[in-house]
This record gives C-alpha cells, structure tokens and sequence, in this order.
C-alpha cells in the first residue's frame, strides 16, 4: 500500500472534518493511504459520531469560553482540541486489513514515533475495558489497546469504515486541558489528569517535530517511498463539499 504524508495548516474543527472524510474518499478511490497531522486554529469540543451531547453539553456555555463545536464522523467521546496534535489515517479497508488488524497497524505507527520523541509510550493493556458510549469526556481514562504512558492516557483514537475505506484520528495531548470539557456539561466529572508529551518530555515539543517523529515512523514501518501530499483542487472541491455537515447544528446536536 503506497503512503503520502500530509502536515496541514489550523483549520476550524468542521474543515478539519470535512478534509479527513475527503481523504476517506480519496482512499477509496485511488487506493493509497494518507497519514495527516493537523492542528485547530480554535479551541473546538468534538463529540464522537453517536454521543449523546444535546442534554448534556451547553453550547452557549462553549461560546462564552471561546470554544467551538464539531461532531466528528467517528465514534468515541468527547475532546477538546487545543494543546494537542493531532493526527488522521485514511486508507483502503482491503489494504489495511480487519478493524483489529488495522488499529495494531496504526498504534504501531504511533508508538514508534512517539519514541522517537523519546516518549515512554505503550498500548494500554488488554485487561482495560471498552469504554460505554456516554456523555463523559474522552481522557476520563484509558481502554484497551489505547496508548498510555504509566498509565495515564496519552492518545485518544476512533475509526470510521465508510465506502471500501477507513479514517481513524486521534489525539495526541501536548498539556492537559480537558478538564474544560466538564465545564462545558451539566453532569459531567471531571476526568482524572492525562499523560502529555511535555510532562514525558520535560519540555513542550513543536507540531513540526511531532509531524516529522510520525512521518519517519510511516517511512521505516510502512512505505520507505511515502510521499508529501498537497491539497489539490480535487481535494479542495471534496472537502468544500463535505463542510455543509459539520457546520450543521442538524448533524452536530443531532443527539
């Protein structure tokens, strides 16, 4: 399976959405695999594709704090997206195997990056459970298979199979903030303190060397001839297209 490597400017949370479901897209067209890393220009709370948030959730609240609202095409709990990094895989269902197979794929990817920022990081073991579908914030604490450092939660992830094709993203915490996303609920505990890369690190590490820790991680792992994509008109036209949902309140306060 080919791989391109992607680094994309802050967008808002909806064209952040709207690009990784144009990469779904593109994957099931042409076959190829894209690993992207991305930042958001605003801090945005992003609810998994069937969380329940409209009882639970205030989004006057989230305006008064500055933070936008997305729901994102694939499931898991809610996350804000602020100090963090984050990163996406679209790729062809039959290249990249069962659900399973590609999550260990991809986790692959990640650790191996990850310590090659010199970040203590490893798969949460299997004896975590799943995490119920709830109201509760993404890091309340880490499931089976997610990647931890002593424990605490370090990367948040979900995948979507949608047209012959996957998109799984996550997010990987630079400092700890989701204790906003309980200011933003009714009911909602706050969830115990999450693993950083600067709290591993000792220090606050640039997207820039984090995109490029990743991206080695595709070269040597996956596709030694991995190369840089460009957003293109094709892309671009996609992505515009897909937008209409993620800016809906229909599709982002639908439950």
């Amino acid at each position: 399976m080919h791989w391109s490597l992607m680094l994309t400017p802050p967008r808002s949370g909806a064209e952040n959405m709207a690009l990784d479901e144009a990469l779904l897209e593109r994957a099931a067209a042409t076959g190829r695999a894209v690993f992207r890393v991305y930042t958001w220009a605003r801090p945005t709370l992003s609810f998994g594709r069937n969380q329940a948030a409209r009882d639970a959730y205030d989004a006057e609240r989230a305006v008064a704090a500055g933070v936008d609202i997305v729901r994102r095409p694939t499931g898991g709990r809610s996350l804000l997206h602020s100090r963090e990094v984050t990163y996406s895989v679209t790729a062809p269902v039959a290249l990249a195997g069962s659900l399973r197979e590609s999550y260990a794929r991809i986790n692959r990817l990640l650790v191996d990056g990850l310590q090659r920022l010199e970040v203590a990081v490893e798969v949460a073991s299997p004896r975590e459970r799943s995490l119920p579908p709830s109201a509760s914030p993404c890091f309340e604490r880490p499931a089976a298979g997610e990647l931890v450092v002593d424990g605490r939660k370090l990367v948040g992830s979900a995948q979507w199979r949608d047209h012959g094709a996957l998109l799984q993203h996550g997010s990987i915490l630079v400092e700890d903030d989701q204790s906003l996303v309980s200011s933003l609920a009714d009911s909602v505990t706050p969830p115990q303190p999450a693993a950083t890369l600067s709290n591993s690190l000792g220090r606050t590490p640039t997207v820039d060397e984090v995109a490029a820790a990743l991206f080695d991680a595709v070269l040597a792992l996956e596709c030694p001839a991995a190369d840089s994509l460009q957003a293109d008109a094709s892309l671009d036209d996609s992505t515009e297209r897909l937008l209409a949902r993620y800016v809906d309140d229909r599709w982002t306060w639908r439950r």
